[in-house]
């Protein structure tokens, strides 16, 4: 089983645009993102979002190039500051491949958890449109299985 989180794309400021909605260089990051996913042929029960633009239009976008069955969904519990054990405790009760799209703190803070089950170790290093695929291979454990950042996808 796999979990991919994903934190959402580069995104204009506050004092530009109070909603922060992906700026040019997100978009064409997120982009990038999902077509590098595409070749992958990637399935998910659902992607899940917290509900800020930024976030939505990064799972809209990543939607778009993977299999997912039950299409795009916003959730409560993916914010910046929220705690992630209950996420956690969510995820490691999973039988199915799911992807998460959030912001940080919180996405480094759960990959921690899930995989050390210690959020404030730091195990990854996200940016602005960055994917880390989770795998718990022997059914038990999560392990990073792989990471992707829009500087390798760029040309």
């Amino acid at each position: 089983m796999k979990i991919y989180l994903v934190q959402h794309g580069d995104s204009l400021d506050k004092d530009i645009d109070p909603e922060r909605p992906l700026s040019d260089q997100g978009q064409k990051d997120i982009q990038l993102l999902s077509n590098f996913l595409s070749l992958l042929k990637i399935e998910v029960s659902c992607v899940y979002h917290s509900g800020k633009l930024r976030a939505q239009q990064t799972a809209e976008s990543l939607s778009d190039h993977i299999f997912s069955k039950n299409g795009v969904e916003s959730r409560a519990g993916l914010d910046p500051l929220d705690d992630v054990i209950p996420l956690a405790k969510e995820i490691n009760q999973l039988k199915q491949n799911m992807m998460f799209v959030g912001h940080l703190p919180f996405m480094n803070k759960l990959v921690s958890q899930l995989v050390a089950e210690e959020e404030h170790r730091i195990l990854v290093s996200f940016k602005p449109g960055s994917l880390v695929c989770l795998d718990k291979a022997d059914g038990i454990n999560w392990c990073i299985a792989w990471m992707i950042c829009p500087e390798l996808l760029r040309e």
